[in-house]
């Protein structure tokens, strides 16, 4: 293993552009939120933005701070009622924010944000220049996911998932993911007294998450197997993440001077381009491709173009440019993700087929892959 202490400490002193994500059960309690856990946090984040970083702030909370002044929304849980009590609890929640960072003399911008507004790749440049338009005014923008508006099939799911993205948006060099719990442990400690915390992962696409990571926080909608996932979406971007505590005292500006608190994964060696993330994760496939073990070894191991040739089957149906699964049949490879060539109908024909014999099925051979490699994202993590 490596000298994790000497590669962390790496990543802390070269961390210009930190993605902060702060989950509900650290921001609030019985009560709702509570403001002097957002004071403590807030003090924290101050004082690394004095350092001169760039902070960008992806708060859950507003649910919970809703849910302190509408006492009849607690025993509900149907989407209806969290988009209501959301409304109730986002002003509130900013406005927390708003009060306590302006003690310190900061600036605070909120966005609220829909998966729909970064799948358009349109939509997404315009945001990321907003962004960055923000941070060299100094502000620091306070990201949520717009619940109000949002229906079910545009929602990131979590704020977890929300943070991953803002890493690509702004093109982050660190992600720090502040929990109720002290960091990742190999069993769940509620069950096991003694299991043990682990200090760092390096490679996180090799561990068992669902192993590890049982049960969720009663505030939090997607406990650490959601914090997981996203800090593997990270390491593929070839972010680090660090998972710590929010709850115990100082614990954010103790990381930034040295201790060893937490739990830190590592990025990967070789990452994707920001492109392969943002057609990846920004959207959900439509249907799933089926190929055989030679396409598969062909896809998987030598990183090459998936060919109608290696086809077997076509899931669902979807058009032209899709985001569709690649899967091995009868296997339990990782799948991987890919902007297809050509719609459902139209696979279906020339599945199993040379790439020299399309023109003859379909009148013309715009393609001679299904899937391209430059527009493929392997081991994706869905």
């Amino acid at each position: 293993m490596k000298n994790h202490r000497e590669e962390t400490g790496k990543i802390l002193a070269g961390a210009g552009r930190v993605v902060i994500k702060i989950g509900s059960a650290v921001l609030t309690g019985r009560e709702g939120l509570d403001l002097r856990v957002v004071s403590r946090l807030v003090d924290q984040i101050c004082l690394l933005h004095d350092r001169g970083m760039d902070i960008i702030l992806v708060s859950s909370g507003a649910v919970a701070a809703g849910c302190k002044v509408l006492s009849s929304c607690r025993s509900k849980s149907d989407l209806v009622f969290k988009q209501a009590t959301s409304a109730v609890g986002q002003s509130r929640l900013m406005h927390a924010y708003d009060e306590i960072f302006g003690r310190y003399g900061k600036i605070t911008a909120q966005i609220l944000l829909t998966r729909n507004d970064l799948k358009s790749r349109e939509r997404f440049i315009n945001a990321r220049n907003t962004m960055l338009q923000l941070l060299e005014w100094r502000a620091i923008p306070v990201i949520n996911e717009n619940d109000t508006v949002a229906v079910q099939e545009l929602r990131f799911g979590d704020n977890d998932a929300l943070g991953v993205m803002i890493l690509n948006l702004v093109e982050a060099d660190l992600f720090i993911n502040l929990t109720s719990s002290d960091g990742v442990y190999r069993e769940n400690p509620r069950e096991n007294p003694d299991a043990q915390k682990i200090a760092c992962i390096e490679d996180i696409h090799s561990e068992p998450l669902e192993r590890m990571c049982q049960g969720k926080t009663q505030q939090g909608s997607g406990g650490m197997y959601s914090k997981l996932l996203s800090a593997r979406k990270a390491a593929q971007l070839g972010v680090p993440t660090l998972i710590l505590s929010g709850r115990d005292r100082f614990s954010l500006e103790k990381a930034f001077d040295g201790e060893d608190l937490g739990t830190w994964i590592l990025p990967r060696d070789k990452s994707i381009s920001s492109r392969k993330f943002w057609f990846a994760y920004n959207q959900e496939p439509a249907g799933e491709i089926v190929v055989d073990r030679g396409a598969a070894f062909a896809v998987f191991e030598k990183g090459k173009s998936l060919l109608p040739a290696g086809i077997v089957e076509i899931r669902g149906n979807f058009g032209k440019g899709a985001l569709v699964k690649i899967v091995e049949q009868d296997s339990c490879r990782r799948p991987a993700v890919g902007l297809t060539n050509y719609k459902a109908s139209d696979l279906r024909q020339i599945m199993g087929k040379k790439s020299g014999e399309i023109e003859g099925v379909l009148g013309q051979c715009l393609y001679p892959e299904a899937i391209h490699r430059d527009n493929m994202l392997l081991e994706a993590v869905l």
